[in-house]
């Protein structure tokens, strides 16, 4: 049996790929915290003027997960300052999940990260979003004091790079 290959690679955030990535992301996440699907209308508007056009060097980078040439998945890092990245919009689609794309994500943004002069990466999420943060955790991320805030926001994570 072949071996399942993953590839990860900076892309635009408007290309028809990431773009559709970005979607699925806001919906899973939204439509989870209504505890409803989100509307057509409610995913416009969360996506509309989202800060993603910052994710592209100098101040941040979008990657692209694909798993066997398909689009799987995306992830960003976005510069804080001179020491601090954010890991963002972390995702992977629900048939992907399971088949070890996650870590490798996490690991090439940590390396974007990296490429960007960031040496910590900090991140914030929700308590309901319990397999996100046992993956951060998994991956080395410790809690940390909030160091942003905002309506989504439940904990706050970090990480020396």
């Amino acid at each position: 049996m072949a071996r399942m290959t993953w590839t990860f690679a900076p892309e635009p955030v408007d290309t028809p790929d990431a773009a559709a990535l970005r979607r699925d992301y806001y919906d899973d996440v939204a439509s989870r915290y209504w505890k409803r699907p989100a509307t057509k209308a409610e995913l416009d508007e969360g996506l509309t003027n989202d800060g993603v056009e910052l994710l592209t060097p100098p101040t941040g980078q979008f990657l692209v997960a694909r798993h066997e040439g398909r689009a799987a998945g995306c992830g960003g890092v976005l510069l804080l300052d001179g020491d601090r990245a954010e890991l963002t919009r972390i995702f992977l689609r629900h048939a992907f999940r399971g088949l070890g794309g996650a870590g490798s994500l996490i690991a090439e943004l940590e390396r974007s990260a990296r490429d960007l002069g960031a040496r910590r990466m900090v991140l914030n999420t929700r308590l309901d979003l319990v397999e996100a943060r046992a993956l951060y955790t998994r991956h080395g991320y410790a809690e940390i004091p909030a160091y942003c805030t905002g309506p989504y926001m439940d904990i706050w994570y970090g990480k020396d790079l």
